[in-house]
């Protein structure tokens, strides 16, 4: 075989590969529902829509536990998440609200757009600001607080409507029939079966995102 053809041969390889692994990457997407049973490290589910659900975890799968909670649980300090849409002041009117258990502090800081949970969605996470952290309702308007993050702060406004939640690490047990779940990025695999290595859990009522 002639260098050329050989190179040719080479280059072709790598781009299918590429594309594979993007095709693979292209597979990932959100799962929600609730646990049916669990059977060792597989376990069995029914979506949101209905669907069934085949999830494959691996034995050291990072388990969060999901709380309700409310405006009050978020403390100056808290190092929090919120999905909202913005206002024409610049604030960020919440949708959701998610307190993180400590040992999560800084995941994904910052404030982006193409928040997937609303039309025009940001999400923002940072750290509830110390001083001034909520405004009073006296005038009648919604509790607001400020989120600061490494390249600057945004004013995140919580209606009455919105879903607020805490975090705590949880475990394996959590992973148990009539669990709610969500997880964010699971890979579907060719079988239709997906696998993730962390899942969300609610407890005591609570609701996942």
């Amino acid at each position: 075989m002639s260098r050329l053809r050989i190179l040719t041969a080479t280059a072709l390889a790598t781009a299918l590969a590429v594309s594979a692994g993007y095709a693979q990457q292209q597979q990932t997407q959100r799962l929600a529902g609730t646990i049916d049973r669990v059977d060792g490290n597989t376990i069995f589910a029914k979506g949101r829509d209905g669907s069934a659900i085949t999830l494959n975890v691996p034995e050291n799968v990072v388990v969060t536990a999901v709380f309700k909670a409310t405006v009050a649980d978020i403390k100056p300090g808290a190092y929090i998440g919120s999905g909202a849409t913005p206002q024409a002041d610049g604030s960020q009117k919440a949708v959701e609200v998610h307190i993180f258990a400590e040992s999560m502090r800084g995941q994904g800081d910052g404030h982006r757009p193409g928040w997937y949970g609303a039309p025009n969605g940001t999400m923002t996470n940072g750290a509830v600001e110390p001083t001034g952290a909520v405004v009073s309702q006296a005038s009648g308007g919604d509790p607001s607080f400020v989120v600061k993050y490494k390249e600057g702060d945004k004013r995140i406004v919580v209606p009455a409507n919105a879903h607020i939640v805490r975090y705590e690490v949880g475990n394996k047990s959590d992973l148990k029939a009539g669990a709610p779940f969500a997880i964010l990025a699971a890979n579907k695999e060719a079988d239709g079966t997906f696998t993730a290595p962390r899942i969300n859990v609610g407890r005591d009522g609570a609701r996942p995102f």
